[in-house]
């Protein structure tokens, strides 16, 4: 019997995470990516337990050992104050309970491990600089169009199709009819810069979470330590052209934003430039969460990822959850008792309520990241008394049972 195959659109972490899953459950894979040259694009990304779980099964530890930071503490202070609020012990701590550590790792460190360990698989083709223009599902296949990067087209057909091509999906909107994401309302500014670049005061091998009024900023160690990756977010209105990301910024528009803040995080953002770091604007954008299974795979076509979900960052799990869902789709691949079309529609049903979950409660983290007035004094009176008790989410890093409501 011939050996199935998948097409996956998008090498991205969530396309190589699903590449990678997908072989191992015994499919052919082909990769199509419209960039010329492999790489990502970013800056740093925070992985919890839940999606570290998945990375050590895949017997990736070593490589992550290699590039990736392991925190012993989370820390939330007041960014008007700079006083303490709460702090969540990760390290060893996080690793017992959940049986996998939290760590911090650069964009492009997770992107050339996952592709190193899809390149040393047999029976992968990727297909760099073709970009998937269309599909259609016909029966027991789906016939896809690519172009490449010279105008000429590619016709493939593949069992199933997966669409792991990110926030603009061309996948999403050939099956599911859809237009682009919409603004969230907030701009991420994000730097990293060498730590020996920076006082000896402002050097930080933890996680720290500094909460304002309609702002909030976050710092955490990248590849051994030796870098400082820092992301702020405010309130604020999007350039007009959102296609286009990742804007170059006037350090000096930030600063602007955080006049009102303490003068150990106003030194913080001054001390990046002057050792020579640089800011880039990212305007958050986001659909509604998913709703029904549907959403995330119809007949032979998929979605993964922030094709499939895009969020917030306020829980730190865009790249977690990509790589949840891949995993997720290696084991329903593997379910050789059922036709490819089931298969993904096993994957929709197990993931769809998790990710729903995961949004909506990123979604709320913004209000509460945010707070002003009285809902901030609640905030910050809570995460002194419980601390800890607020941090830790079982139901996000165990695997529990998704939360009700919002």
């Amino acid at each position: 019997m011939p050996r199935r195959q998948i097409l996956i659109a998008g090498g991205g972490i969530g396309g190589l995470a699903a590449a990678f899953a997908s072989r191992q459950a015994g499919w052919e894979v082909r990769l199509a990516e419209r960039a010329s040259a492999f790489g990502e694009v970013g800056a740093g990304v925070q992985l919890g337990p839940n999606a570290v779980r998945c990375l050590n099964a895949w017997s990736l530890q070593v490589p992550l050992q290699a590039v990736a930071c392991f925190p012993e503490r989370l820390e939330v202070r007041s960014a008007i104050d700079a006083s303490a609020l709460g702090q969540m012990r990760l390290g060893r701590t996080i690793a017992e309970r959940y049986g996998a550590a939290y760590l911090t790792i650069h964009r492009a460190d997770l992107h050339a491990l996952l592709l190193a360990a899809v390149s040393n698989l047999a029976d992968v083709q990727l297909l760099l600089d073709h970009r998937l223009s269309d599909l259609v599902q016909d029966g027991d296949a789906v016939a896809a169009r690519l172009l490449r990067g010279d105008g000429s087209e590619l016709a493939l057909e593949a069992d199933l199709l997966l669409g792991a091509d990110g926030l603009h999906s061309r996948v999403r909107a050939c099956l599911l009819g859809e237009g682009a994401p919409r603004p969230a309302g907030h701009l991420a500014y994000r730097a990293v810069v060498a730590q020996h670049a920076l006082p000896q005061r402002l050097r930080s091998q933890e996680v720290t979470v500094w909460l304002g009024p309609q702002l909030h900023v976050v710092h955490y160690p990248l590849r051994g330590g030796e870098l400082l990756n820092l992301v702020a977010i405010r309130h604020g209105q999007p350039p007009a052209d959102l296609l286009h990301w990742d804007h170059g910024v006037n350090a000096g528009e930030l600063q602007d934003a955080l006049a009102r803040t303490c003068a150990p995080l106003q030194d913080m953002v001054h001390a990046v430039s002057d050792a020579g770091g640089q800011w880039r604007l990212w305007p958050l954008v986001e659909r509604a969460p998913v709703a029904a299974a549907a959403q995330l795979a119809q007949g032979l076509v998929a979605l993964l990822g922030d094709a499939a979900h895009p969020m917030r960052p306020y829980l730190a799990q865009g790249a977690g959850m990509a790589i949840e869902d891949a995993a997720e789709l290696g084991h329903a691949l593997g379910m050789q008792a059922l036709e490819p079309a089931l298969r993904l529609r096993r994957y929709a049903l197990n993931r769809w309520q998790r990710v729903a979950a995961v949004q909506r409660r990123s979604r709320r983290n913004a209000d509460i990241f945010h707070a002003t007035g009285a809902l901030r004094l609640a905030r910050d009176a809570a995460m002194r008394l419980l601390g800890e008790r607020l941090l830790d989410m079982h139901w996000l890093y165990g695997g529990g049972p998704v939360p009700a409501g919002r």
